[in-house]
């Protein structure tokens, strides 16, 4: 699916992309962190029909509602596909080396050729993180690799 962003001036970002069915429907990311999500109009694909305001509350509900449950299909389907591919779910322990630090410090990939996929943080899920991404302590980081690699990740969550 392509997915458009566009860069609104002064305003933020906004992101669009197409339904199978023709309908278009968009996220605009305000610079206040308040979220629309817009849907336009069929018949005028510039003009917006319905906008949806949402708080910084109710976006990560959302975002849960439709993120969570696709990444775990996701992983499912790769898991039936994949022989010997394994996802766990790997809490960072509050006395974790990693605990306030960006993911990029640990250097899992690296080190274990495992990969971190997800990680969810008091309901909110956080799709792909990117290098300096900062983990919190009671995060749930989601890991993909070998029985072996994930072992040797959460190795590295707890012992450095």
């Amino acid at each position: 699916m392509e997915v458009e962003q566009t860069a609104l001036p002064g305003i933020g970002l906004r992101h669009d992309f197409t339904t199978r069915k023709g309908q278009r429907v968009g996220i605009v990311s305000h610079r206040t962190g308040r979220r629309d999500l817009v849907i336009y109009d069929k018949e005028d694909p510039d003009a917006v029909c319905q906008t949806v305001k949402l708080n910084d509350e109710e976006a990560d509900a959302l975002a849960e509602l439709l993120g969570a449950p696709r990444i775990v299909q996701r992983l499912n389907q790769l898991h039936q596909q994949v022989e010997g591919l394994v996802s766990v779910q790997l809490p960072i322990p509050a006395s974790s080396p990693y605990a306030g630090r960006p993911m990029g410090d640990a250097r899992v990939r690296t080190r274990t050729s495992a990969s971190i996929v997800a990680v969810a943080r008091g309901g909110q899920v956080f799709a792909s993180p990117g290098p300096d991404f900062l983990f919190n302590a009671a995060d749930v980081v989601v890991v993909v690799g070998s029985e072996e690699s994930t072992a040797e990740v959460a190795d590295i969550f707890a012992n450095g």
